[in-house]
Protein backbone atom coordinates (compact mmCIF):
# COMPACT_ATOMS: atom_id res chain seq x y z
CA UNK A 1 0.00 0.00 0.00
CA UNK A 2 1.04 3.30 -0.99
CA UNK A 3 0.39 6.14 1.75
CA UNK A 4 0.50 9.69 -0.01
CA UNK A 5 2.97 12.11 0.80
CA UNK A 6 0.93 14.56 2.75
CA UNK A 7 0.10 11.87 4.92
CA UNK A 8 3.17 10.92 5.46
CA UNK A 9 4.00 14.26 6.47
CA UNK A 10 1.29 14.99 8.78
CA UNK A 11 1.76 11.28 10.28
CA UNK A 12 5.42 12.38 11.00
CA UNK A 13 3.77 15.47 12.62
CA UNK A 14 1.59 13.61 15.44
CA UNK A 15 4.12 11.09 16.16
CA UNK A 16 7.50 11.94 15.30
CA UNK A 17 10.07 9.57 14.56
CA UNK A 18 12.64 9.64 17.28
CA UNK A 19 16.16 11.25 17.09
CA UNK A 20 18.89 8.95 16.29
CA UNK A 21 22.39 9.93 17.01
CA UNK A 22 25.92 8.71 15.89
CA UNK A 23 29.61 10.13 15.28
CA UNK A 24 28.98 8.85 11.41
CA UNK A 25 26.11 8.89 9.32
CA UNK A 26 25.33 5.57 10.13
CA UNK A 27 26.86 3.30 12.80
CA UNK A 28 30.02 1.69 12.99
CA UNK A 29 30.76 -0.98 10.82
CA UNK A 30 30.45 -0.06 7.17
CA UNK A 31 33.62 1.58 6.81
CA UNK A 32 37.25 0.27 6.29
CA UNK A 33 40.11 1.51 4.20
CA UNK A 34 40.59 -1.83 2.87
CA UNK A 35 38.12 -0.97 0.13
CA UNK A 36 40.27 1.76 -1.22
CA UNK A 37 43.43 -0.50 -0.58
CA UNK A 38 41.81 -3.44 -2.87
CA UNK A 39 41.26 -0.98 -5.17
CA UNK A 40 44.90 0.56 -4.99
CA UNK A 41 46.44 -3.27 -5.34
CA UNK A 42 44.09 -3.20 -8.57
CA UNK A 43 45.70 -0.11 -10.13
CA UNK A 44 48.93 -1.63 -9.15
CA UNK A 45 48.57 -5.25 -10.65
CA UNK A 46 47.29 -3.54 -13.87
CA UNK A 47 49.99 -1.61 -14.37
CA UNK A 48 52.50 -4.89 -13.78
CA UNK A 49 50.18 -6.99 -16.74
CA UNK A 50 50.23 -3.81 -18.70
CA UNK A 51 54.47 -3.81 -18.45
CA UNK A 52 54.66 -7.44 -18.43
CA UNK A 53 52.23 -7.37 -22.28
CA UNK A 54 53.11 -6.42 -25.95
CA UNK A 55 49.40 -7.04 -26.62
CA UNK A 56 47.80 -3.39 -27.95
CA UNK A 57 44.43 -4.72 -27.24
CA UNK A 58 45.50 -6.26 -23.74
CA UNK A 59 47.21 -3.17 -22.84
CA UNK A 60 44.30 -1.05 -23.53
CA UNK A 61 42.27 -2.90 -21.56
CA UNK A 62 44.51 -3.25 -18.48
CA UNK A 63 44.51 0.77 -18.96
CA UNK A 64 40.94 1.02 -18.81
CA UNK A 65 40.55 -1.31 -15.83
CA UNK A 66 43.41 0.84 -13.65
CA UNK A 67 41.74 4.38 -14.33
CA UNK A 68 38.50 2.72 -13.47
CA UNK A 69 40.42 1.62 -10.05
CA UNK A 70 42.25 4.68 -9.26
CA UNK A 71 38.22 6.61 -9.89
CA UNK A 72 37.17 3.84 -7.04
CA UNK A 73 40.30 4.26 -4.81
CA UNK A 74 39.01 8.05 -4.89
CA UNK A 75 35.85 7.28 -4.56
CA UNK A 76 36.38 5.46 -1.58
CA UNK A 77 39.03 7.80 0.30
CA UNK A 78 36.14 10.64 -0.03
CA UNK A 79 33.56 8.30 1.35
CA UNK A 80 36.01 7.98 4.88
CA UNK A 81 37.13 11.63 4.56
CA UNK A 82 33.63 12.91 4.11
CA UNK A 83 31.36 10.53 6.47
CA UNK A 84 33.96 9.23 9.00
CA UNK A 85 36.65 10.95 9.75
CA UNK A 86 34.94 13.96 12.61
CA UNK A 87 36.82 17.19 13.77
CA UNK A 88 37.77 15.53 16.77
CA UNK A 89 39.81 13.15 14.87
CA UNK A 90 41.78 16.02 12.85
CA UNK A 91 42.57 17.28 16.55
CA UNK A 92 44.21 14.18 17.45
CA UNK A 93 45.46 13.16 13.78
CA UNK A 94 45.95 16.73 12.37
CA UNK A 95 48.09 14.83 9.28
CA UNK A 96 44.67 14.01 8.11
CA UNK A 97 44.04 16.39 6.03
CA UNK A 98 47.33 16.19 4.05
CA UNK A 99 47.31 12.72 4.13
CA UNK A 100 43.88 12.19 2.80
CA UNK A 101 44.76 15.23 0.18
CA UNK A 102 48.28 13.74 -1.17
CA UNK A 103 46.90 10.16 -1.43
CA UNK A 104 43.69 11.28 -3.64
CA UNK A 105 46.21 13.05 -5.76
CA UNK A 106 48.43 9.89 -5.87
CA UNK A 107 44.89 8.50 -6.95
CA UNK A 108 44.68 10.76 -10.00
CA UNK A 109 48.60 10.79 -10.67
CA UNK A 110 47.47 6.72 -10.80
CA UNK A 111 45.28 7.34 -14.01
CA UNK A 112 47.67 9.22 -15.80
CA UNK A 113 50.89 7.20 -15.46
CA UNK A 114 51.86 2.80 -15.51
CA UNK A 115 54.32 3.62 -13.10
CA UNK A 116 54.39 1.34 -10.44
CA UNK A 117 56.45 3.59 -8.12
CA UNK A 118 53.15 5.82 -8.42
CA UNK A 119 51.02 3.05 -6.98
CA UNK A 120 53.14 1.98 -4.44
CA UNK A 121 53.06 5.64 -3.16
CA UNK A 122 49.36 5.83 -3.07
CA UNK A 123 49.41 1.78 -1.33
CA UNK A 124 52.02 3.55 1.57
CA UNK A 125 49.50 6.79 2.30
CA UNK A 126 46.34 4.56 2.83
CA UNK A 127 48.26 2.39 5.05
CA UNK A 128 49.06 5.71 7.26
CA UNK A 129 45.18 6.28 6.87
CA UNK A 130 44.48 2.46 7.89
CA UNK A 131 46.37 3.09 10.63
CA UNK A 132 45.10 6.13 11.63
CA UNK A 133 41.39 4.72 11.30
CA UNK A 134 41.96 1.96 13.22
CA UNK A 135 43.28 3.94 16.24
CA UNK A 136 40.14 6.33 15.83
CA UNK A 137 37.98 2.99 15.93
CA UNK A 138 39.80 1.80 19.01
CA UNK A 139 39.14 5.07 21.11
Amino acid sequence: MRVAPRILSLLDRVNPPAPVHAHCDLPCGIYDPAQARIEAESVKACMEKYAGSNDADFRNRAVFIKEERAELVKHHLWVLWTDYFKPDHLKSYPQLHELFWKATKAAGDAKKTNDTAVAQQLLDQIAEIDKIFWATKKA
